[in-house]
């Protein structure tokens, strides 16, 4: 299942968006394209210093939908991919590593703006649509 993971998650082209809530409880949600399974259970990715970092310094809890075009009904397919931030770094190798690469796809300037490279742990993961399936399979 973990490899099975790691390839849906890493494939281009896709729509990713990470949901996070501050302590106060409000919830952000945002488009992202840098994050990256490195292995079945570890996440990481690049932010600016934003609403989402913020909200992942006060609950280190959030969730990744992954969406990528399907050729029937319903015309999409997902997964919803829960994490805990486990650490984040604001200089050094993994954050170098990762403006690295954003730079490659997206140019020096939006590189130039990440400020902390992130690292989370799967903990659960269901499916777009949860019709005629379990609630919810932890990992």
């Amino acid at each position: 299942m973990y490899e099975k993971l790691m390839d849906y998650f890493n494939k281009q082209p896709r729509i990713g968006t990470l949901s996070t809530a501050g302590k106060d409880g409000k919830v952000d949600v945002a488009y992202f394209g840098s994050p990256r399974m490195i292995d079945g259970k570890t996440v990481v990715m690049a932010v600016r210093k934003n609403q989402t970092f913020a909200n992942l310094m006060e609950n280190p809890n959030a969730a990744f939908m992954i969406l990528e075009q399907a050729g029937g009904p319903p015309g999409w397919k997902g997964v919803r991919v829960y994490v805990k931030l486990t650490d984040y770094q604001t200089s050094g190798e993994k954050l170098d590593m990762i403006k690295k690469a954003i730079a490659e796809k997206a140019g020096e300037e939006t590189a130039k703006s990440m400020h902390a490279a992130l690292t989370f742990e799967v903990t659960a993961v269901r499916p777009l649509m949860d019709v005629g399936q379990g609630w919810e399979k932890s990992i």
